[in-house]
């Protein structure tokens, strides 16, 4: 997807491949893509230009998401280096880091309060912006257990970001 974009050139060198992205510079190449294969673009034209110009125009769009979120990013690159992802069922991650996960599902379970939903927010963004930098550290090392690891604990916090958004919203 991302190479049919344009975003990761056909032949690029493992060296090549960085988990560190100018986030500028990865919109401005998605939107100049888009434009150029944009499906208003080729309402005239005919069906085979304008299912080409859908197909393009979403493979760009996934391509774009994937790179633009660390946890796809991160997951991504992992595959492009031959390394599963962990599962749920790996039972890598510590039992305090597990603990930590528990209390705040837990918090989560109880009745809405909003400091409580705020200071859950605060803690998740912290804790996602930590694991970040640990994995942009770990991809740099070309340490890819490493990353395999906290992009697993990453999935945790993505998921309890989840849950979050869906206790804020009024019902």
């Amino acid at each position: 997807a991302r190479r049919a974009a344009g975003l990761t050139p056909p032949s690029v060198a493992r060296s090549d491949r960085s988990f560190r992205i100018d986030a500028q510079q990865l919109q401005r190449r998605f939107r100049s893509l888009q434009r150029a294969v944009h499906p208003d673009r080729f309402s005239r034209s005919p069906p085979e230009e304008q299912l080409y110009s859908e197909q393009h125009s979403s493979l760009i769009n996934k391509a774009y998401q994937t790179l633009l979120h660390p946890l796809s990013r991160g997951l991504y690159l992992l595959e492009l280096n031959g390394v599963e992802p962990a599962q749920e069922t790996d039972s890598d991650a510590d039992s305090v880091f597990l603990t930590e996960i528990m209390e705040i599902n837990e918090k989560l379970a109880e009745p809405k309060n909003d400091d409580m939903l705020q200071e859950i927010e605060t803690l998740i963004k912290v804790k996602q912006e930590e694991l970040t930098k640990e994995v942009t550290a770990a991809f740099e090392r070309d340490d890819l257990q490493e990353a395999k690891k906290l992009l697993a604990k990453m999935k945790y916090f993505a998921n309890l970001e989840d849950k979050l958004k869906d206790k804020k919203i009024p019902s």
